[in-house]
């Protein structure tokens, strides 16, 4: 499905390197197409990769792989939340407290890499389901405004972004 580019003002500044990342004029098939790649990649990491840390203090491959699973279901939250007309704001989130917070160092590479690929999968489906007009629409979260369309290639950059620090400073 074709979707317009989102417009600086469908976001804030700081979401513009997630949404230059996504050259395609087709969001969905972007979508779609990086459950495989991600997944491929990950799966050809070494099994003692997802404790890997490039530098002290700095997330393990399983924390940025949940990470990347965490910002997916606030990005596509908002965009369900935002496509259903919802007057309301939404809150942020704080990605290092989640990733502290969280047990992703105790679960299995394959077990993340599979939800990934589950989450992705649904929002690819919700997605799928929007009609023309919900692309536009808007709402508030963390206190900054989006559209559905920003959140979608939001999704995909996001994704993007960090598999490429995975490949540059983990491999």
């Amino acid at each position: 499905m074709i979707v317009e580019r989102p417009q600086p003002a469908e976001h804030i500044p700081y979401y513009t390197k997630y949404i230059d990342l996504v050259p395609e004029t087709d969001v969905i098939l972007a979508m779609s197409s990086e459950i495989v790649r991600t997944a491929e990649y990950l799966r050809s990491l070494p099994q003692s990769a997802g404790e890997k840390r490039y530098a002290p203090g700095k997330w393990s491959v399983k924390e940025v792989v949940g990470h990347m699973i965490d910002t997916e279901r606030v990005m596509g939250q908002r965009a369900l939340f935002f496509a259903r007309k919802t007057p309301h704001a939404l809150p942020g989130y704080e990605p290092d407290d989640w990733v502290n917070a969280s047990t992703f160092g105790k679960q299995s590479m394959e077990d993340l890499i599979s939800e990934f690929e589950n989450v992705r999968k649904g929002h690819v489906f919700m997605f799928k389901g929007f009609g023309p007009d919900v692309w536009s629409r808007k709402g508030i979260g963390s206190g900054n405004p989006f559209t559905v369309r920003a959140l979608a290639f939001i999704i995909v950059g996001h994704e993007r972004h960090h598999v490429a620090i995975l490949k540059e400073r983990y491999a």
